[in-house]
C-alpha cells in the first residue's frame, strides 16, 4: 500500500510531461501535414520544365547505357571448403 503513495504521483507528473510534450508539438506544428511529405517523394520535379529552363541536353540518338554485366554462375562453381 505504500508504494501506491509513491506511484500515484509519480504517474500524474509523468502524464502531465507527456501532455506537454504533445501540446508543444501541437502548437509548433509537427502535426500540420502529415501526407504531403510522402507524396512529395513520389513525385517528379517538372519545375525546371515549367519555367522555361531549356531543351533538354540528352541527345535523342545517343547509344543506350551498357547494361551491368550478369553475376557469376553460382550454381555450376563448385563450393569451397573451409579449413
Amino acid at each position: 500500500m505504500e508504494t501506491l503513495y509513491l506511484l500515484i504521483p509519480v504517474s500524474v507528473i509523468l502524464v502531465f510531461f507527456v501532455g506537454l510534450a504533445f501540446w508543444w508539438s501541437l502548437r509548433s506544428g509537427q502535426f500540420d501535414d502529415l501526407d504531403g511529405p510522402a507524396y512529395r517523394v513520389l513525385m517528379d520535379d517538372d519545375r525546371g520544365k515549367e519555367q522555361g529552363a531549356g531543351p533538354s541536353t540528352e541527345s535523342v540518338d545517343a547509344a543506350p547505357a551498357a547494361a551491368p554485366p550478369a553475376p557469376p554462375d553460382t550454381a555450376a562453381a563448385p563450393l569451397e571448403r573451409r579449413r
